[in-house]
């Protein structure tokens, strides 16, 4: 009996322990440290433009009408998660398609319909990442190439000169992590926002 009692004693000492080492030293020194190293990022990397808006460049957002810049396609759902009062919460996610399936086919040569309705004087190819949906759903960034596809589009329907859309394009384009990591990418939303008028570059 003696023996059960310790062994017990001995399961709730770890498991308390573990709980306080696991669940607020471990915690609490990763969430401090990201705070010193990496405040931007650990609070979600929301930045505020000249009008006081506020916008997280993490998330992309459609944009529809010929004097923005076009992102990635998005995979909305609103009817799966909603508020306590109803409201529908807005999400996305993967297609989860096959890139060798016939519907996979179907769905990129049908968005690749809708790029040259949408814009028939263009001639260029289409990069890829126009016409396909990404793995989050949510991707606020494409390819330099996929912002240069657009370029004579913008330059039409907004008034701005090829070398100013260019500068923005420029402004609002990450370089790859540690120069080799992946390729260069333009964040769609801050081009819009400087577009607009309400981001500096």
């Amino acid at each position: 009996m003696e023996s059960k009692f310790r062994l017990c004693r001995s399961a709730v000492a770890s498991f308390l322990a573990m709980s306080v080492l696991v669940g607020v030293v471990y915690t609490g020194g990763c969430t401090a440290l990201a705070q010193v190293a990496f405040p931007y990022q650990a609070n979600g990397s929301i930045f505020e433009t000249e009008d006081g808006g506020r916008y997280c460049e993490l998330l992309g957002q459609p944009w529809e009408d010929e004097s923005h810049m076009w992102g990635r396609i998005a995979n909305p759902n609103v009817s799966t998660f909603s508020t306590d009062d109803g409201t529908a919460l807005y999400w996305a996610g993967p297609s989860n398609l096959s890139p060798a399936s016939d519907e996979f086919a179907e769905i990129v040569q049908e968005r690749v319909a809708v790029l040259h309705y949408l814009d028939p004087e263009n001639e260029k190819p289409i990069p890829s990442d126009l016409a396909t949906c990404s793995g989050s759903g949510l991707d606020p960034e494409i390819s330099v190439a996929a912002a240069e596809y657009q370029v004579d589009r913008l330059v039409r329907t907004t008034g701005k000169s090829a070398e100013e859309i260019e500068r923005i394009i420029e402004a609002a384009t990450t370089p790859a992590s540690f120069g080799f990591l992946g390729e260069d990418r333009v964040n769609v939303l801050k081009v819009n926002l400087m577009l607009d008028g309400k981001l500096a570059y």
